[in-house]
């Protein structure tokens, strides 16, 4: 799947729960239960996980389980596996253990660079650039995906709006650096439809035929409906996590990703195959609703199940 959409699916969904949806919690979730989760969406469908988050285990104990996250995910058929980096320390872990794809995320925020990675900007994009150098040196076969990730690139907590023409910017840079893929994060849920057609248009205006892909919460109801704009402006990769888990501990006032299972929803009554098994995405819940008895599980699908006589998009 290497730059392209596998030939039966029309939109990519990437399950993102496991990183962004756990950093925040202290609730340690069992690592043979995260990778009982991990397989149950792969064999519903789900074809790329953001698995871990190779970030040093005293900063987010969650992740102190990395390296057997991985190999376990691994393990699994046809899964494309995938881990935030925040540095080229992080970016050397991941490539030692063979991930599929590198994360790694800049805010477009000064502020929020400055509190989430302790540096700024310029000098995430020079990171960048030495993972990317990393990247390119390994054998081919062994070489990752390298996805460039501009966090708050929508709206900041700390600044407001974010001026449209640092987001071009840094996507740029991070392109000329050596990106194969640009992430779009609207990580505070500040996006509007209108705001994400802006902005999506000038980036991929701006970086060519490089692939953008977007990463939306849904912290003020927009969440899917900022989906449908920016899948008006092209884009065909969205992040999302499972019953809406996650949220930014830098970031006051922000809330879940998008939920996994309403997005896929979504997406396959507009006709757009997935390649996901609705029923069988929704059954994954319980994994995590055993695990997390006190953490608010959201999703309208769940509640209010498939449509009567429904007929999918592989079916109509």
């Amino acid at each position: 799947m290497e730059g392209t959409l596998m030939a039966d699916i029309d939109v990519t969904v990437c399950e993102v729960g496991l990183r962004d949806g756990l950093q925040m919690l202290e609730t340690f979730f069992p690592t043979q239960e995260k990778l009982a989760w991990i397989r149950a969406e792969a064999q519903a469908g789900v074809r790329e996980i953001e698995v871990t988050s190779f970030v040093p285990p005293k900063l987010v104990p969650q992740f102190v389980d990395a390296q057997e996250v991985v190999e376990g995910a691994l393990a699994i058929p046809g899964l494309k596996v995938m881990g935030l980096v925040p540095n080229l320390k992080g970016a050397e872990r991941g490539i030692t253990l063979g991930v599929h794809t590198l994360n790694f995320v800049m805010s477009v925020s000064r502020t929020h660079n400055l509190k989430n990675v302790r540096r700024e900007r310029e000098e995430s994009v020079a990171d960048f650039g030495r993972i990317a150098d990393l990247v390119r040196a390994q054998p081919e076969g062994r070489r990752p995906r390298l996805l460039g990730g501009l966090s708050t690139a929508l709206g900041c907590s700390f600044e407001g709006e974010i001026a449209q023409d640092d987001v071009v910017k840094y996507a740029v840079a991070l392109v000329e650096a050596g990106a194969d893929e640009i992430m779009v994060a609207d990580t505070v849920g500040y996006a509007t439809p209108a705001s994400v057609k802006s902005v999506f248009k000038a980036v991929m205006a701006a970086v060519g035929p490089v692939p953008v892909s977007a990463h939306f919460h849904d912290t003020r109801g927009l969440g899917l409906a900022n989906v449908t704009a920016a899948l008006e402006c092209g884009v065909r990769r969205f992040d999302a996590s499972l019953a809406g888990l996650g949220g930014c501990q830098f970031a006051p006032g922000a809330t879940g990703n998008i939920v996994m299972d309403d997005l896929c929803f979504l997406l396959d009554a507009m006709g757009m195959r997935t390649g996901v098994d609705l029923g069988r995405l929704v059954a994954v819940r319980e994994i995590v609703a055993r695990n997390l008895p006190a953490t608010p599980l959201y999703g309208a699908l769940a509640r209010a199940g498939l449509p009567t006589k429904y007929k999918t998009a592989g079916e109509r």
